[in-house]
Formats: structure tokens, C-alpha cells, sequence
């Protein structure tokens, strides 16, 4: 008889929900869980490893030294479309392919930014807070310029399924929308521009593409700096593309009239950190994706590719350029 996989889950999930996935697969596998959420338990467990469920929090990332310490593993599947978590280099050379749930959530996150855009050009956050406050600034919220959306030239940074999502529902508000991405797309619902090009025309941009080492501080100071004066940045990438400290310089200086993020360089970001009492700053803690539709979806695909794997098919949405016909060791 077949020794079953072994799969090692890394969220923080509940175990019996995680093993209730795959009980369809019988004894054909065995579900395992570090006996600690920290760096030791992590290394600890990842020598029986053959399959791994990442760690959708970063807090159990799977770096060099941690995929050397798991000589038998075969497949790491991502239960998100990010996967600034895993060294995919690293995992590459070892021959191990790495895959997401690219476009499970991007419907919930392009109506994240969509929503955003929303409250930003309304003044919504604002407004609310100052009534809660006992407030009532008719003539102050006028004055702080509400806008309607589909005056707003929109320009979306990253253009794969959630960029074009994202792209698609902009236009249908009437938007104009334009689009960067390292390729044209064919059939856009946006059109393409360079970047630089793209921000100097963008009166709402939007951060919608995965952070590696060519996207980290992609949209840094000087970047920024060619907006619109009085621009606004919606972020539902990562936080290192868009660094917080550039967005903070660029709401100071009045280029950005606001920004909506939900992505930090640090998450979370520090309790006292200045984005957090800016008054122009709608914030959000890294739930673009949160819905329980896109929830379902990323849990089907995760359940579908490991299922795949096990029963000798080609594993799908491979990211790191590994054969995704996996070989067990």
C-alpha cells in the first residue's frame, strides 16, 4: 500500500476544518500541524512535510532556510493570490512547484477598491467621524472638494485578474480607465499607458499587482510626485510598493488629497504609527479579499490542486516556473 501524503497546514485555521477538506481523499493523505505557530515549530515540522499549505499571514514564511529543512517536500500550494510569503527561488531550485488561487478573490478585492474610491472622493470616513463627534460640517465636508467618480480619470497599476476586474467595474461607472502592466493585455476594458505616463494622468490610482523584487518600491517619492495634485491612491497590492512612508510624505504635501490602504509595509503597522491618525487615511486591516464568496473559492481551489496533485494530475496555477506535474520523493 501507498504511504499517504503527508500535508503540512500553516494557517491558522481550525484543524478539523482543514482535515474536513480532504476527507474525500481518505487514507490517501495525512493532514499535520506545526505544534507551534513560530519560527521552531515551523522547522520543526517541515521535515515530514511532502505537501505545505502556506501561511496566508506571512507569520510562517517559507524563506531558503526553512524549504532546506524540508527534504521530502514536493508542492507548496498557497490558500491566497500573494505569494510574497514563499521564497519562490528558492523552491524553484529545489525543483518544488509553488502555486496560488490567482483570481478567487478578485471580484471581493476590485469591489474593495471600487468601494474605497468611493468613500474617498465622497469625504464618507470623515463625515461619519465628525458627526460621531457631535459635529455637523456641511460647509467643512464642501470645502475638503467631494467629487463624483465618474469624473475621475482611473489608472490601475497591475492589470491580472483583480487589476481587470477592477478595471471593468471603474469603466462601467463611467470612468475613464487606464492600465500599466509588464504586457499589453489583449481586448482591455482599459487603456494601456506607460507607467510614468499612466500616473501623470491618474486622478484615482490604484495598486492591484504582486510585490517582488522589480515591483518593491515601485511607486516610491518620485513616483508619486508625477499625480495629479490632489490625487487618490487606493492599495489592495502589498504595502512595499507603495512604501508608507512615501504615501504619508505625498498626503503631507498635499499631491495625495487621500488614501485608502489595505496593505502595509509592516502588518500590522505600528500602533502609533502616523497613518494611522491622518484624517485622510481610510484604513483596513489586509481584508480586500475577505468575502465569504472569495473565502469559499480560495478554500475550493486549495482543495481541488492538492487533490489534484495527490491523484497524479498537474497541479494548477504554478507561479515559480516549476513543472506542475508534481513528483513525490
Amino acid at each position: 500500500m501507498t504511504a499517504p501524503w503527508r500535508i503540512l497546514a500553516l494557517p491558522p485555521l481550525d484543524e478539523d476544518l482543514v482535515r474536513g477538506l480532504f476527507t474525500r481523499l481518505g487514507d490517501s493523505v495525512e493532514v499535520l500541524f506545526p505544534a507551534a505557530r513560530d519560527r521552531a515549530g515551523l522547522l520543526a515540522a517541515l521535515p515530514q512535510a511532502e505537501i505545505v499549505i502556506g501561511d496566508f499571514t506571512g507569520r510562517l514564511a517559507l524563506d531558503a532556510e526553512a524549504v532546506a529543512a524540508a527534504p521530502r517536500l514536493a508542492f507548496v500550494q498557497m490558500p491566497a493570490v500573494g505569494t510574497d510569503s514563499l521564497d519562490t527561488a528558492a523552491l524553484a531550485a529545489a525543483g518544488v512547484p509553488a502555486a496560488n488561487t490567482a483570481g478567487a478573490n478578485a471580484r471581493s478585492v476590485a469591489e474593495w477598491a471600487v468601494g474605497a474610491a468611493f468613500a474617498l472622493c465622497r469625504g464618507l470616513v470623515w463625515n461619519d467621524r465628525a458627526v460621531r463627534a457631535g459635529g455637523w460640517p456641511q460647509m467643512e465636508a464642501l470645502a475638503r472638494g467631494p467629487r463624483e467618480i465618474h469624473t475621475q480619470r482611473v489608472g490601475i497599476v497591475g492589470y491580472g485578474a483583480i487589476g481587470a476586474e477592477t478595471a471593468r467595474l471603474f469603466a462601467a461607472l463611467g470612468c475613464p480607465v487606464s492600465y500599466w502592466s509588464r504586457r499589453r493585455r489583449e481586448n482591455a476594458v482599459a487603456t494601456y499607458r506607460d507607467l510614468d505616463d499612466l500616473l501623470a494622468r491618474s486622478d484615482i490610482l490604484v495598486l492591484a499587482l504582486p510585490l517582488t523584487d522589480d515591483t518593491r518600491g515601485l511607486v516610491g517619492p518620485d513616483r508619486l510626485a508625477l499625480l495629479p495634485d490632489r490625487a487618490l491612491l487606493v492599495n489592495v497590492a502589498r504595502g512595499g510598493i507603495a512604501p508608507d512612508d512615501a504615501v504619508l510624505a505625498a498626503l503631507e504635501s498635499g499631491r495625495l488629497a487621500g488614501a485608502a490602504l489595505d496593505v502595509f509595509d509592516t502588518e500590522p503597522p505600528a500602533e502609533d504609527h502616523p497613518l494611522r491618525a491622518h484624517e485622510n487615511v481610510l484604513l483596513s486591516p489586509h481584508v480586500a479579499g475577505a468575502t465569504g464568496q472569495a473565502q469559499l473559492n480560495i478554500v475550493t481551489r486549495v482543495r481541488d490542486n492538492i487533490t489534484a496533485v495527490v491523484e497524479g494530475r498537474p497541479a494548477a496555477s504554478v507561479v515559480n516556473g516549476v513543472d506542475p506535474q508534481v513528483k513525490r520523493r
